[in-house]
């Protein structure tokens, strides 16, 4: 048997679900792929685009998978927020539209909540089961007055199980079509702000970094944007005619992450 090479690159940064898994089976490979970059002492991070769930929900799917992973090995579009926030806006308080556990990790980050609209100093937009009429008029009255407007996503879909929640990006369009605010700032996947929460939480120099995702207009465009050597793997959403028609080019193209240089 022909032992397999050293790793490449000293960081990985690894999308989630058509990457490493699809829906709750591994992908072929990856359980190895994941054991050969941590032999060799390569720096691994997971991403997720999903705010619904907290990141220790997506440590412990790897973990029931196989693969050991810790809470703070993923970051997702909610972390991503937090570090921008706790770089920029430390001691801010937020107004957020999005769900219970949402909250609960922006307070447990040290950030004061509330639903004052003279109080508020930031906006949070994120996906919301929960939403209502008095969220809404809650972010209205802050951003009249003058309060930033953040969001962690603007996607028009979010996967969750059973099905999808439509229209994701409904209550930015609503929010700015009423109060002719434009969002300032969206911190999730192609955004420049996941990215560099990624690379700082790695502690490795951008050129020793490899972006590995199944999807072009997020992974690969967030890498290639951002000065990343990227990986497109083709056990997710995106095929070679896409690729070809994308127009997009990847550093690498794989059947899969059993591949990864």
């Amino acid at each position: 048997m022909i032992e397999r090479p050293e790793p490449r690159y000293s960081g990985y940064i690894l999308d989630l679900d058509g990457t490493i898994y699809l829906s709750d089976h591994l992908i072929p490979g990856a359980k190895a792929t994941l054991a050969w970059l941590r032999k060799h002492e390569r720096r691994v991070l997971f991403l997720s685009n999903k705010p619904l769930e907290p990141r220790s929900h997506y440590a412990a799917k790897l973990e029931r998978l196989g693969i050991p992973a810790h809470t703070e090995d993923v970051i997702n579009s909610t972390e991503s927020l937090l570090h921008y926030l706790q770089q920029h806006h430390s001691g801010a308080i937020l107004w957020v539209i999005g769900e219970p556990l949402l909250s609960q990790e922006f307070r447990e980050a040290g950030f004061g909540l509330s639903d004052d609209p003279t109080a508020i100093d930031i906006v949070v937009a994120a996906f919301d089961r929960t939403l209502d009429y008095a969220k809404l008029n809650t972010a209205h009255q802050a951003l009249v007055r003058g309060a930033r407007f953040y969001a962690t996503n603007a996607d028009r879909t979010c996967p969750i199980a059973g099905g999808e929640l439509p229209d994701c990006a409904g209550v930015i369009a609503f929010l700015e079509a009423t109060t002719g605010r434009e969002v300032e700032l969206v911190a999730g996947k192609p955004s420049e702000h996941i990215l560099r929460a990624a690379v700082d939480r790695l502690g490795v120099p951008r050129r020793d970094c490899l972006m590995v995702g199944d999807r072009l207009a997020t992974d690969m465009r967030m890498g290639i944007e951002n000065g990343l050597d990227t990986a497109l793997v083709l056990s997710g959403v995106t095929s070679q005619d896409a690729l070809a028609q994308s127009g997009l080019k990847p550093t690498y193209v794989l059947q899969s992450v059993a591949e990864l240089p």
